[in-house]
C-alpha cells in the first residue's frame, strides 16, 4: 500500500493497485504536491466504477504518492474558463462517495481544498502526525459546492465546518481529530501498516452488513425492508452464527455484486 514504494511518476495522474481484496488509489502529481488537474478528476470516477465492478475489490483505499496526500484543485486550471474544476471536483467526489464497498482515506502532508473534499468523501480517515488539513475556497473567492458543504458539517458539525470555510486556515491532526474530521492519527512511519492491517479487518467482514451500514449512516434509512431481504437470503447471518459457535474464521459470501443487490448509496 506504500506509495513511495511505486516507481516515481513524472506527470499528473492516478495509480492503483489490487491486492488481497484492498484496492489503493494513488493521487500523484509531484510536482504540484498531488494537485488534482482537470484530467485526474475526470478520470477518477472512472477508475472507481471499473473498481466498483472488480468483484475482488472489498475495500479501497485513497492515498498521495510521496509525503502529501493532496494540494487541492490544480489552480492553474481556474485560468482556463473552458474548464469547470468546480463541478469535477463534485462529480469526483460524489463517484467516491457513492462507491459500494469500505474507503479510507490515508493522509500525510497536505490535505487541501479538493484534497479535503476527496477525504471527507471516504468513509475514514487515516492520518499521520504533521498531516494539515484545509478547506480554503475564502482564499480563492470560491462558492463551495452545497452538497459537499453539507458532507463537511455531517462530518465536524457546523462550527467547526464554518471555522475551516470561513477561515481557510489549515489545522493540524490533533483538532482534527477532536473534531472528527480524522479517525485515527498514527505516528511516523506507522502510516501504511496501520491502514494495511485495517484494512484486511474490513476485507475479511460481512459485505452485506457493511454495505447496508453505508447506507442508513448516508442517510438511506427508506431501506430496511431491502435489506431484510438480502440478509434472509443471503446465508452470512447463518454462517457468522456458526463460526463464532465454532470459533473459526466466517467465510462470508455476499458481495455487493449479488444477484438483486444495490450497488449505490447516494
Amino acid at each position: 500500500m506504500d506509495p513511495t514504494e511505486q516507481p516515481a511518476r513524472t506527470e499528473p495522474g492516478l495509480e492503483h493497485t489490487v491486492v488481497d481484496g484492498v484496492a489503493t488509489v494513488v493521487i500523484s502529481n509531484p510536482a504540484k504536491r498531488n494537485a488534482m488537474s482537470s484530467d485526474m478528476w475526470q478520470a477518477l470516477p472512472v477508475l472507481l466504477e471499473g473498481l466498483a465492478a472488480d468483484p475482488g475489490v472489498r475495500v479501497l483505499v485513497l492515498t498521495g504518492a510521496g509525503d502529501t496526500f493532496c494540494a487541492g484543485a490544480d489552480i492553474a486550471s481556474l485560468r482556463d474558463p473552458a474548464v469547470r474544476p468546480q463541478t469535477l471536483a463534485v462529480q469526483a467526489e460524489e463517484a467516491l462517495a457513492a462507491f459500494p464497498r469500505p474507503t479510507l482515506a490515508a493522509v500525510r502532508g497536505y490535505c487541501v481544498g479538493g484534497g479535503s473534499q476527496l477525504a471527507a468523501a471516504c468513509d475514514l480517515r487515516f492520518a499521520e502526525e504533521g498531516a494539515s488539513f484545509g478547506v480554503t475556497p475564502a482564499k480563492l473567492g470560491i462558492v463551495y459546492p452545497s452538497s459537499s458543504t453539507r458532507r463537511l458539517v455531517a462530518l465536524v458539525g457546523p462550527s467547526a465546518a464554518k471555522y475551516l470555510l470561513f477561515s481557510g486556515e489549515l489545522i493540524g491532526t490533533e483538532r482534527a481529530l477532536r473534531t472528527g474530521l480524522v479517525d485515527e492519527v498514527l505516528p511516523a512511519g506507522g502510516l501504511e501498516d496501520r491502514v494495511l492491517s485495517f484494512a484486511r479487518v474490513l476485507a475479511s467482514r460481512s459485505q452485506l452488513t457493511q454495505a447496508a451500514a453505508k447506507e442508513f449512516a448516508d442517510g438511506r434509512l427508506d431501506r430496511d425492508a431491502h435489506w431484510s431481504r438480502q440478509a434472509r437470503g443471503s446465508g452470512d447471518t447463518a454462517e457468522g452464527v456458526a463460526a463464532f459457535l465454532e470459533r473459526r474464521t466466517p467465510r462470508f459470501t455476499w458481495t455487493t455484486g449479488s444477484a438483486g443487490a444495490t450497488t449505490t448509496s447516494g
